[in-house]
């Protein structure tokens, strides 16, 4: 056997007695420079009082209804705006109203490995399968705007505007534009739960406040413009004396308008929306609209992504986080 060199053994000892010195000091500075990373990391952690995290930038995966709305598009940017604070990187898939769709997306968030999910799920009820395959590959779900009510599937944090109360908004809009008279109609998309829980504040705030005025039928739209302006068509058709319509979304609202328009009946039938985009704040500034209850999508994506922080820095997200709807009625 070879032995080693006199400078060898003189090279080894040097740097026994450099790094006893350092660790003297208080320093791990001996070991590898991997492991040197992690400890000094794990350290800074543990004197500041936050759990220990990895350094590896995060990923977050988004599918959210639809992207083409102006809603979702300043949800996405809210969302984007206060990931990048965050050093998040975050990818968006748009669901187009489409569960089976949204369930693949879902999948290819899970392998891709992301950290988190945010969904505003298509179908409330059925997206519980596609919760259950993130929740067995580890992957939190968060849910922003819709809630899911499938019996299976967890998710750690929702976030959405306080949509009973904002459906209470839009009856105060459209019951005092009636002054308190009037048959009403509501084109609405019945399979999504902030639109069943805006409609049920809209019904209890109309039969508590305005009890002359009549539901004389609820439609559903699917939130689209031009299945919502043909919806309208066939409401003039059999209520040729309908004095109101709720739209559940500005899609929804701005297609029955364009119906109302063709007719010649702009002004003669009352129109309440939801959500006060741009587009529809302009058609109640021009008076076709009567008003809108007032969501703020932006402050839905940011505090989701917030609501993110919180779990990845070992902190408990509140099972729900509602955001307050205010009320627009022009300029």
């Amino acid at each position: 056997m070879r032995r080693p060199s006199v400078h060898a053994v003189r090279s080894a000892w040097l740097a026994s007695i450099a790094c006893a010195v350092v660790l003297a000091g208080g320093l791990t500075a001996c070991s590898k420079s991997q492991n040197t990373s992690e400890t000094s990391s794990n350290v800074s952690n543990t004197q500041s009082g936050a759990p220990a995290a990895s350094s590896a930038p995060k990923t977050i995966g988004v599918s959210l209804l639809d992207l083409e709305a102006q809603f979702y598009q300043t949800m996405e940017q809210g969302m984007k705006d206060q990931a990048a604070t965050y050093g998040y990187t975050i990818a968006f898939q748009d669901a187009n109203h489409d569960q089976a769709k949204q369930t693949s997306q879902v999948e290819d968030f899970i392998s891709r490995r992301v950290d988190a999910i945010i969904l505003s799920p298509a179908d409330s009820k059925a997206v519980g399968p596609a919760i259950v395959e993130a929740n067995n590959a580890h992957i939190p779900v968060f849910t922003a705007d819709i809630a899911s009510t499938a019996s299976v599937g967890s998710v750690v944090s929702h976030v959405a505007s306080d949509n009973v109360q904002g459906g209470k908004v839009a009856a105060d809009l459209l019951g005092n534009a009636l002054h308190g008279q009037g048959t009403i109609a509501i084109i609405d998309e019945p399979e999504v739960t902030s639109v069943q829980d805006r409609v049920r504040g809209f019904k209890q705030e109309l039969g508590a406040k305005f009890p002359s005025i009549a539901i004389v039928t609820d439609q559903p739209a699917g939130g689209s413009r031009k299945k919502a302006s043909d919806v309208m068509d066939n409401l003039m058709q059999q209520f040729p004396n309908l004095s109101g319509v709720f739209g559940i979304n500005d899609d929804s609202a701005l297609g029955a308008l364009a119906a109302i328009r063709s007719a010649g009946k702009v002004g003669k039938i009352k129109i309440v929306g939801y959500d006060a985009t741009p587009e529809a704040k302009k058609a109640i500034d021009s008076g076709a609209m009567v008003g809108d209850p007032e969501q703020h999508p932006d402050q839905i994506g940011k505090l989701t992504i917030d609501q993110i922080h919180v779990y990845f820095s070992g902190g408990s997200p509140p099972p729900k986080l509602p955001v307050t709807v205010g009320s627009y009625s022009g300029k």
